[in-house]
């Protein structure tokens, strides 16, 4: 195992709990891209998000602006709920959608507030 994986494994026990065990285990062998979990791990969470310079709350701010501004549902459900984890409350996160309004539009922000509320209600 790299140094870069044992980071982003640990870095996913932390943030995401839930997803630990499927993380540590890897896609199936010969599933469909099956590699894509493998480069998230390693470069995104072992890499990006253990980087000196942003704490995490603040890559979760910024994380969420970008997936606000991709409309990435599905990466915007995973993300919610780290920015929780990292410390961001519910308040801060409603800002994070009002202020997207400004700079990619109400559709996108719309969108984000959709898979928010999801997430939200999962978790009441």
């Amino acid at each position: 195992m790299t140094d870069d994986r044992e980071k982003g494994i640990q870095l996913v026990r932390e943030m995401i709990p839930v997803a630990a065990a499927d993380v540590e285990g890897g896609m199936p062998a010969g599933a469909f891209a099956g590699e894509l979990s493998e480069l998230s791990l390693v470069n995104v969470f072992g890499r990006l998000w253990t980087r000196e310079g942003l704490d995490r709350r603040s890559r979760s701010l910024v994380t969420l602006g970008i997936l606000i501004a991709l409309g990435s549902t599905e990466e915007l459900k995973i993300h919610f709920s780290i920015a929780l984890q990292n410390g961001l409350t519910r308040e801060e996160l409603e800002e994070v959608i009002y202020h997207a309004t400004g700079y990619v539009g109400f559709p996108a922000a719309n969108t984000a507030r959709v898979v928010g509320s999801e997430v939200f209600d999962e978790q009441d």
